[in-house]
């Protein structure tokens, strides 16, 4: 970065001490906009960079539940409200014992950009609580969403901001969280959250637009280069909600998808993930990966290990941040892989994303490659808007539409900066003009 965009990340480090993982997101923005911000001065003239890198609005607060046993137990709720020159705030809420500020704020700045790509006219923000829905009961997850909800009722609002799931959080999660609202405001605001039943104003295929969407994203970089997804092998962490969907999609388009993972290792299985089985033991049972092994003959369970450096064209990583580093790019390499698309938010340190490039490896952001969920979101809430709800087939087609028009977009973006064929990128500049020319329009706020 040149000497002024240094200066606007030292001051935003010495804001934001110890947040590594928002550091991490705004130092990889900044990399990519030195080109736009020279050949458009009017957007350091109006001060957007060190606008866009302060949230407009930072809610942190107790929640106190009571366990099955009558104790009573304290996490910490976080809503970072980033972003809303687009519209709304639109973003998650993710229930992880890992979650803190940094987290939350590294999300929900990666959001502002992923939202913007979209198309469509939402913020950005994220939020969500160091609670583990791991173990629980039922029970103890609904008194922990209704105490998480008795405060982030009243920061929230279908035109102001409207939260969704992500990890620790879907169906059953939202479900708690709405009644909760819906209890409080005496109101039936289906807009105010998104991902919800799909009897009570949910939208098909919401569940799997986040692992549609990326190998939707996938699939049309692969046409750059004359080639399809059909007769890949394709390797995929995680074994949440879009690994999963993930799996589906890639196994629709004639791939073979051979690994997923959890926390405590991973599965190879070269007859193809067998995805009634991966959902029964996850969806249903809730149980650890390791029990796919145990009910399919031809499937490898690793304990620890991550699923990378078996023979694979293709990496969709879709489990969390970080979780790929030099070293695992390098086994990816070592199996074959020509092209990474990223399903979770940010799971490419910087080092493994600098030698997937030198490498001439395909790589695509998850703030593109992942936005079909948010996308999805979207729709959700016009639908919502209109008290109507689409077919399976007609959300799906929209969001096949969505993901390619943030493919070129980004390809666009990256020949404009000078780097063409650069997804990260193009991305970053993409989503930054669309909302600093908002910003600009609204004036000093």
């Amino acid at each position: 970065m040149d000497a002024s965009l240094e200066m606007i990340y030292d001051e935003m480090l010495q804001r934001n001490g110890e947040q590594p993982e928002f550091q991490q997101a705004v130092r990889e923005v900044m990399n990519s906009l030195e080109p736009i911000l020279v050949s458009h001065p009017h957007y350091t003239d109006a001060a957007i960079l060190e606008r866009i890198v302060e949230p407009e609005r930072q809610i942190m607060f107790r929640v106190a539940w009571q366990d099955d046993a009558g104790i009573t137990r304290v996490n910490r709720g976080y809503r970072v409200e980033f972003n809303s020159a687009l519209g709304p705030y639109k973003g998650g809420l993710r229930f992880h014992p890992t979650v803190n500020l940094s987290v939350i704020k590294f999300l929900g700045f990666e959001q502002i950009f992923k939202n913007a790509l979209t198309g469509q006219q939402i913020g950005g923000a994220k939020g969500g609580s160091d609670f583990d829905p791991h173990g629980k009961s039922d029970a103890e997850i609904m008194r922990f969403c209704q105490a998480f909800m008795t405060e982030l009722y009243r920061h929230i609002g279908p035109h102001t901001d409207v939260p969704a799931g992500d990890i620790g959080v879907g169906g059953r999660e939202i479900g708690y969280l709405y009644g909760q609202y819906k209890r409080i405001t005496n109101r039936f605001d289906a807009g105010v959250l998104t991902g919800k039943g799909i009897n009570w104003g949910g939208s098909l295929a919401r569940t799997e637009a986040t692992g549609y969407g990326t190998v939707l994203f996938a699939q049309n970089m692969l046409a750059t280069k004359g080639e399809v997804l059909e007769g890949k092998t394709v390797a995929i962490s995680g074994a949440g909600n879009v690994a999963i969907y993930a799996v589906e999609k890639a196994q629709q388009l004639g791939a073979k998808v051979v690994t997923v993972s959890d926390s405590s290792g991973s599965i190879y299985d070269p007859e193809g993930i067998d995805v009634a089985l991966l959902k029964d033991v996850k969806e249903v049972q809730r149980a650890r990966i390791s029990n796919y092994a145990q009910r399919r003959s031809s499937a490898e369970y690793r304990d620890g290990a991550k699923p990378w450096g078996v023979p694979a064209q293709i990496a969709l990583p879709c489990a969390t941040q970080n979780e790929v580093n030099a070293q695992d790019f390098a086994q990816m390499v070592k199996g074959g892989v020509e092209l990474i698309a990223e399903g979770a938010n940010m799971p490419l340190t910087h080092a493994a994303i600098e030698e997937a490039k030198a490498a001439k490896v395909l790589y695509a952001p998850g703030k593109a490659a992942n936005a079909g969920g948010v996308a999805t979101s979207a729709l959700e809430m016009q639908q919502n808007d209109g008290q109507t709800q689409w077919t399976f087939a007609k959300v799906e087609e929209k969001l096949e539409q969505i993901m390619a028009n943030i493919h070129d977009t980004c390809l666009e973006a990256s020949e404009q900066a000078g780097q063409p064929g650069d997804y990260q990128v193009g991305a970053n500049v993409a989503g930054f003009i669309k909302v600093a020319n908002a910003m600009i329009d609204q004036g000093i706020m």
